[in-house]
């Protein structure tokens, strides 16, 4: 079972997708590419960037190249598997596996590579200092107050350290890919990385995600959120928005959707609201469950403090579900203010979700408007776009004649 579904069904990729991935390989080389991610889709605490990496290896793989990924353990998961027709290599714990996986790719361990993907993911592999090759990193979003809210005081500094001032002049020459326009913007202002370097490529949405039937919403004003119980997500803020807004709308139900670390202390939060009656957590649960979930909501919100893009907003929005969220980047590009939900500061967003609940024609308006959004999205785009910039990286080096 996963919080998240996995993003595109059992069958393979359509032909036309993997010839046209395969053709992109071909032509610069890439027969193997191995990838360093933190953690992977086994992981407890796995969210949209592990379904991301996973979604694109796989069609990666469809399309006959060879990947393997490299990652931290997670427990339960063996130390070696397959997955969707790529290996997965899970050695060493969340902060060993930097220096161990790096000396393991200088020492070859991993197999022979035409191409390297690094995910940045908090913390940088430093990959421009010791990989040779073609290479991409893929940076999600800034994780800039993400360091305070999840780390002791002289651990944040070192993070900011690391992300703001140390890292970025490494990467000046090193193409970067990035969700969302609003996260490359991020990535240029705060970070100083070079305009022509940082390439925007959207994550996709899979066709499972639809509207249900007609008539299918709940008979009581219920909203959804889902993500990883974690600090950035700022579910305790919600709680206490949503608590307001329960005086005002009668018959609220809350639903939070998703494990980790923060669980304890958001049940105490619930208890001390007295609100068992109506927010329910009911941590991972299976993919069609959570698509029920998506076509039932009235809306889905999000209070984060940082997204890269904010994957489960747009597989709500092929739901037809509208989202009130939080004014940030990366859910500034996942929802179009005003035409697929709204945007608002994080003192406003009990306001908005009470009177989009109140209003049924603009829910629906929205509504209409997400589907229409989401429909614009497609993985197949998502991994041919991915493979674009690894695959000009690979062109680019190769000698002029």
């Amino acid at each position: 079972m996963s919080t998240f579904p996995s993003p595109f069904p059992s069958s393979a990729a359509p032909a036309g997708a993997r010839t046209k991935l395969g053709d992109i390989a071909a032509a610069a080389g890439l027969r193997r590419v191995h990838v360093l991610a933190w953690r992977d889709l086994a992981d407890v605490e796995a969210g949209g960037s592990e379904v991301h990496a996973d979604t694109v290896c796989r069609l990666w793989s469809e399309a006959g190249i060879d990947v393997t990924v490299r990652t931290s353990y997670a427990q339960g998961a063996p130390p070696e598997s397959r997955r969707h027709g790529y290996r997965v290599l899970r050695r060493a714990g969340r902060y060993m596996v930097f220096p161990r996986a790096i000396a393991a790719e200088l020492a070859g361990r991993h197999g022979e590579r035409d191409g390297l993907v690094e995910i940045w993911n908090g913390v940088p592999w430093l990959s421009p200092v010791w990989a040779r090759g073609p290479r991409v990193t893929w940076l999600h979003h800034v994780h800039g107050p993400m360091w305070d809210l999840v780390l002791p005081p002289r651990l944040a500094r070192a993070g900011h350290l690391l992300e703001h001032r140390i890292a970025p002049p490494l990467y000046r020459r090193t193409p970067v890919v990035t969700l969302s326009e609003s996260s490359r913007r991020e990535l240029i202002g705060t970070l100083g990385l070079p305009a022509g370097r940082v390439h925007v490529v959207p994550p996709g949405v899979d066709p499972r995600f639809s509207p249900g039937p007609a008539g299918g919403r709940a008979d009581h004003p219920l909203v959804v959120a889902v993500g990883r119980l974690m600090p950035v997500k700022r579910f305790d803020a919600l709680l206490d928005a949503l608590a307001a807004v329960r005086a005002r709308v009668p018959g609220l139900e809350l639903v939070i959707v998703g494990e980790g670390s923060e669980r304890d202390r958001l049940e105490a939060q619930i208890d001390r609201l007295d609100a068992r009656e109506w927010v329910r957590l009911p941590g991972r649960v299976r993919d069609d469950e959570l698509i029920d979930l998506y076509r039932r909501a009235w809306l889905v919100t999000s209070a984060s403090v940082a997204e890269g893009w904010g994957m489960t907003l747009t597989e709500a929005a092929a739901c037809g579900t509208p989202a009130v969220v939080t004014d940030i980047g990366g859910h500034r590009d996942a929802v179009q203010h005003g035409r697929s939900g709204l945007l608002v500061k994080l003192g406003e967003l009990g306001d908005a979700v009470a009177a989009l609940l109140g209003d049924h024609e603009h829910r629906a308006a929205l509504g209409a408007g997400a589907s229409a959004r989401a429909a614009l999205l497609t993985w197949q785009a998502t991994a041919a776009g991915t493979l674009t910039v690894l695959a000009d990286d690979a062109l680019a080096r190769r000698p002029h004649r």
